[in-house]
This record gives structure tokens, C-alpha cells and sequence, in this order.
């Protein structure tokens, strides 16, 4: 198996407002669009993004009914600090703001309309532990 391509697929009750976001303040274009569907893309590696309306019947039945939650879509990335700054700037919600773990990473979070958390990530070196 060769994997060619990513993609999210995302349960949301309102697809526009998601696809607003992830198009306004994230660099998403619209790959195509239907009532109650959406499919955003990026000209760069970042993970390809479907949005489906919660109740479309293109769902199995016993998805029908759920929504996106309990994920965090993350994205690593550079800049991290100039990225919280201009989505501060948009008025973007920053949910946790930037901070930096014992590990390395460095990170902040995002909500969307419809509670869809999209986190960036940059990887750093590690700090020294105290006392070494």
C-alpha cells in the first residue's frame, strides 16, 4: 500500500461556519461543495479537510448523529509565535494560549464555530532539566 494523500472527515452541524474558518484563518481553499458538504484543501502538506453536515444521510446511520469532538487536529508548523499573534489579530479565539512542555513542544490551541479543536505545534530542544 502506497498512501497518497491525507484527509480529515469532520461531523459538524454547521459546515459553513467551519469551512469560513478553516478558509479565513487558515489557509484552506474550497476543492468542492455541495449542501451540507465541503472539502478544503492547502497547497502544502497540511492534512486535506471534509466537512460533512451531523444527519446527512451520506453517513452510515450509526454516525449519523455524532460530532467531531474528542480530537484535536494538530499542525506542526514554524512561527509559532507570529501565528498566535495574527490570529489574535483576526479575532481568533485562542483557546490555550502558547506554552511550552518538558518534552519540546511548544504549542497552542484554537476553536472552531462548531468546537473543532485545530492545535499548532512547533518542535523545540528541550530545556536542560534543573539541577543538571
Amino acid at each position: 500500500m502506497q498512501i497518497t494523500a491525507s484527509t480529515v472527515s469532520l461531523t459538524v452541524d454547521d459546515v459553513a461556519a467551519s469551512q469560513r474558518f478553516f478558509t479565513t484563518h487558515l489557509g484552506y481553499t474550497e476543492q468542492a461543495a455541495a449542501e451540507g458538504f465541503a472539502s478544503l484543501t492547502r497547497d502544502d502538506a497540511a492534512m486535506d479537510i471534509v466537512l460533512l453536515a451531523r444527519g446527512t444521510e451520506v453517513l452510515p446511520a450509526d454516525q449519523r448523529d455524532q460530532r467531531a469532538s474528542g480530537l484535536i487536529l494538530a499542525f506542526t508548523t514554524t512561527g509559532l509565535e507570529a501565528e498566535e499573534k495574527r490570529l489574535r489579530s483576526e479575532s481568533v479565539d485562542i483557546t490555550m494560549p502558547l506554552r511550552e512542555e518538558p518534552w519540546g513542544e511548544r504549542l497552542f490551541q484554537v476553536t472552531d464555530p462548531n468546537g473543532v479543536i485545530v492545535q499548532f505545534v512547533e518542535w523545540v530542544t528541550p530545556s536542560a532539566p534543573e539541577g543538571a
